[in-house]
This record gives structure tokens, sequence and C-alpha cells, in this order.
């Protein structure tokens, strides 16, 4: 079971990509870190306020790929400096 979740950011007070790289990777990290889950920016690279991060988890259960990712979902939607725009999860 492979559970796939995609949020679409708004970052309102970052004024460079060097602001953005700032959020992002913090929460790249404190995701991969707290959740052993992979990972990455998957769009919008070249916008100052606004990023798409993909977060994927393995698990041989379907509810623990459920759990890692609604876990994921409240760290971001918690996190300074990031307003979570549009989210999507898909289950493969």
């Amino acid at each position: 079971m492979v559970g796939v979740m995609v949020w679409e950011l708004h970052l309102p007070a970052c004024q460079s990509l060097k602001d953005k790289r700032t959020i992002v990777k913090s929460l790249k990290d404190r995701m991969h870190n707290r959740f052993n889950v992979s990972v990455a920016e998957t769009a919008h690279h070249d916008l100052w306020q606004r990023a798409e991060l993909t977060a994927a988890v393995v698990s041989t259960d379907r509810r623990h790929a459920e759990s890692v990712l609604r876990e994921a979902d409240q760290l971001v939607a918690g996190a300074d400096g990031a307003r979570i725009v549009d989210t999507s999860t898909s289950y493969l």
C-alpha cells in the first residue's frame, strides 16, 4: 500500500525564493524525521509565495498509511508561514 498526499500551499510572507526555501525545507525535514515519509517539492519552483509538497508513505496496512498521512497533514496545517490552499490524497 502506497499513500500519497499533495498539499498546495500559499506562503504569504515570502519575499524571495530564499524565504520560500527556508519554509519548505523546514516542512520537508520535519515530516521526514517525524513520520519517515518521502517528501518533495513537486511544483511552483520559481514562485515565491506558492509551493506544492508531496509526501509518500509505504505500508502493508492502509490504516497505518492513512494515520501517517493524517498526522503529516496536521503538521503542515500548523506550520508557521504556510497556509494550505488545497489537499489531495490517493492510495495505490
